[in-house]
């Protein structure tokens, strides 16, 4: 092997290290290393007056419980939501004031948005934050963990937010199921890059949850994040920011 290739492999190996131990230290909890049957299921960009009870009447019929990371500013506007969530026995955590993307925001701006959503959504509010998009970027990964909060990114989506067919999405969650998966959906969609791929209504993938819980069976058991988190080692991930 030549000094070139040498140096090269080193270089590689270091770095392969350093992201290691980024993903250790300060990663997104992606899934749990989980060994008995039990996932979580996350609703972002809520609350919404039409779908959100939609979606609590779902898990309510399957006995299920879920996650969702609540929008501040729609949290506000619809205070008996976030109640009526927290009181179906349902956690609820922070998605930023108004979905902007995190690696965008100045620090200042960025603590701003966490800390207003956290007001929204209290006193209900576990402090756990996910990312808009998922995207993160090493300084707002620890910002957020100085401030007290478990980053939860996710597992498995069905692109709900440009999918109509329900049978495709149900299919979907369950190609993504296993033991300590967290799942995304969305029981609203907030405006984003491009609304011209938005999909807002949230009527297929009620449906695709309904034919998902069912064609469960009860083989697993779905429960909030808190929860899932007791049942294994987090498995985390950085996903960064590109822009």
């Amino acid at each position: 092997m030549t000094p070139y290739l040498i140096i090269s492999a080193i270089s590689s190996f270091l770095r392969s290290q350093k992201r290691r131990a980024e993903c250790r230290l300060l990663g997104a909890i992606a899934s749990v290393n989980a060994r008995q049957p039990v996932a979580a299921l996350t609703f972002d960009d809520g609350p919404h007056p039409e779908y959100t009870p939609r979606v609590l009447e779902t898990l309510a019929r399957h006995q299920a419980h879920a996650t969702f990371f609540m929008v501040g500013e729609a949290a506000r506007k619809y205070p008996e939501l976030v109640r009526a969530v927290a009181e179906a026995g349902h956690a609820i955590g922070n998605h930023t004031w108004n979905h902007s993307p995190i690696p965008s925001l100045p620090r200042r701006e960025f603590l701003a948005q966490i800390r207003a959503c956290q007001r929204a959504i209290a006193p209900y509010g576990d402090r756990l934050l996910r990312p808009p998009y998922g995207l993160q970027s090493l300084s707002s990964c620890l910002a957020a963990r100085i401030e007290g909060y478990r980053l939860i990114t996710w597992s498995a989506e069905i692109e709900d937010w440009r999918e109509d067919d329900a049978q495709r999405m149900a299919t979907r969650l369950n190609d993504g199921l296993e033991p300590g998966a967290i799942l995304l959906l969305h029981d609203a969609i907030y405006p984003g890059f491009d609304e011209r791929e938005l999909l807002f209504d949230r009527q297929p993938m009620t449906q695709a949850l309904d034919l998902f819980l069912g064609q469960n069976g009860g083989r697993f058991q779905f429960v909030t994040v808190p929860e899932v988190l007791k049942h294994g080692r987090p498995i985390r991930c950085v996903w960064e920011w590109e822009g």
